[in-house]
């Protein structure tokens, strides 16, 4: 499968590319080429690329308002209720059956909990910290904001399909969960598909989506050769209608300008026995891709861009 998204424009250091990357059905290029007008419409290509790496995310997200069509979140409880938000089961839909988890990165209390979530825990390759804060817009709505609310857009479009829909966190509680606990959530609740869901914080000038796919990992307790293919089945089917609906390019810096990238250093990936991939839907520190990520609208075309992902793979 296929898709043809527009570009941004190129970082100045960029290397050349290895050549397009199969994502999802050619029928998919006359809508992502639509979705692109209305891109630039709304925020038009970066004036210039970025470094090509991602910038370290943030130790604390700033304070400062959020824009007034984000929706209202739950507040935290006192304690880790130990255990992930989860739908009622569907009665009917194409759906009916399936057990989706949805992974909102971040949890927004993690940055008054520095030293549990900096503590290490192991993600069989090695040991990395529980959790991070994530990133924030330079006005200051952040990661952890945005995760959860696409996430609670996500759960009401994959319910109508008649999925069984598990949150690993919906803000019940103080910090967290670490990475090793997101993975064992998905594996526990034997969930046909996971999508963790994110946006970045690289530098000005780089922008785009990118879904990262578990790679190839046996050591200690992490296997995902089973999943590498279904995972990377899945990205594709997400990237692609992600360009559809939101009509988004793929990153100008990462994955070469295909929107897919392999990583073999995220716990929640490597410690995954089901179905898992992330996404980066934009980068949060470019204003271009900040106006969009802030807001409802676009956030809607988001998740019911990775919806419609999901629910093509699941059907097969």
């Amino acid at each position: 499968m296929s898709y043809a998204g527009p570009d941004f424009e190129p970082p100045q250091n960029r290397r050349p590319r290895r050549g397009p990357l199969t994502v999802a059905l050619a029928a998919l290029v006359p809508g992502a080429l639509l979705g692109w007008l209305v891109y630039e419409t709304v925020g038009g290509s970066g004036d210039d690329g970025g470094s090509g790496q991602a910038s370290v995310r943030s130790s604390s997200p700033a304070a400062s308002s959020v824009p007034s069509d984000d929706a209202k979140e739950p507040s935290a409880s006192p304690e880790p209720t130990g255990t992930s938000s989860a739908s009622a089961p569907a009665a009917t839909g194409p759906l009916k059956g399936k057990v989706v988890v949805i992974d909102p990165g971040h949890n927004p209390g993690n940055f008054q909990h520095a030293s549990e979530i900096n503590r290490q825990v192991d993600i069989g390759t090695n040991s990395k910290e529980c959790d991070t804060t994530g990133t924030s817009t330079n006005d200051g709505y952040t990661e952890a904001k945005f995760t959860l609310d696409v996430a609670h857009r996500l759960r009401t479009l994959l319910e109508k399909q008649g999925a069984t829909v598990k949150l690993t966190q919906d803000a019940d509680r103080p910090y967290g969960p670490c990475v090793d606990e997101r993975a064992r959530i998905g594996n526990e609740a034997k969930a046909d598909a996971v999508v963790s869901v994110h946006a970045d914080g690289s530098g000005a000038g780089n922008r785009g989506f990118h879904v990262i796919l578990p790679g190839a990992v046996h050591s200690g307790a992490a296997d995902t050769r089973a999943i590498v293919g279904p995972s990377r089945d899945l990205g594709e089917r997400v990237a692609g209608r992600f360009v559809a609906v939101t009509g988004s390019a793929p990153s100008n810096y990462a994955g070469d300008g295909g929107g897919l990238v392999t990583r073999k250093d995220l716990g929640g990936l490597n410690l995954s026995t089901v179905p898992k991939v992330f996404i980066e839907c934009g980068n949060m520190r470019d204003s271009k891709d900040a106006a969009l990520l802030t807001s409802g609208a676009w956030r809607q075309k988001a998740a019911q861009g990775i919806s419609e992902g999901i629910v093509s793979f699941l059907r097969g």
